[in-house]
C-alpha cells in the first residue's frame, strides 16, 4: 500500500492512510483524499467517483467540498470511523460530513438516500462470482 509520491495540490507534507489504498494528503496550501484508481472502483460508487477528478493513477477528492463524499462512503462501508476526541463529540463529525455533502453534492446525497451508492464494480464482481459457481 504505497503512499502517493505526488499530489495535484503540490508537494505532499503529510500523508495518512484512511483505508487500504486510500490516503489523506496535505500540502503547504491544500490537500484532499487520493485513492488508487483500481481500489476506487471497488470501494466508491459511480456517483462518488463523479465528485472526484482523475490525476495519474488516482481519483482525487479535494479537501474542501469533495472529500466529505469520500469520507461518507468510507464510513458507510465501515472502512473509516468518525473521530471522537477533544474536538469532536460523538456524532458531530458525521453530522458535519453529512451537512457538507448535502450542501455541495445534493445529487449524490439523493442517490445515497435512495440506496444507489453501491461500489462501481459491485455488479461486475457479483456477475463473476455467479459465473464461478
Amino acid at each position: 500500500m504505497m503512499e502517493p509520491l505526488y499530489s495535484p495540490w503540490g508537494e505532499i507534507q503529510s500523508c495518512e492512510m484512511l483505508a487500504p489504498h486510500v490516503f489523506c494528503v496535505s500540502t503547504a496550501s491544500h490537500g484532499g483524499i487520493m485513492v488508487n484508481s483500481r481500489t476506487a472502483k471497488t470501494v466508491f460508487s459511480r456517483k462518488a467517483l463523479q465528485c472526484a477528478f482523475r490525476d495519474g493513477g488516482y481519483y482525487c477528492f479535494e479537501e474542501d467540498c469533495m472529500a466529505p463524499v469520500a469520507l461518507r462512503e468510507l464510513m458507510d462501508r465501515g472502512l473509516y470511523v468518525a473521530p471522537v476526541n477533544g474536538y469532536w463529540k460523538p456524532g458531530e463529525y458525521e453530522n458535519c460530513i453529512n451537512e457538507s455533502v448535502q450542501r455541495y453534492h445534493p445529487d449524490y446525497w439523493q442517490a445515497r438516500q435512495a440506496g444507489n451508492t453501491q461500489p462501481a464494480l459491485q455488479g461486475k464482481q457479483n456477475q463473476v462470482k455467479e459465473s464461478e459457481r
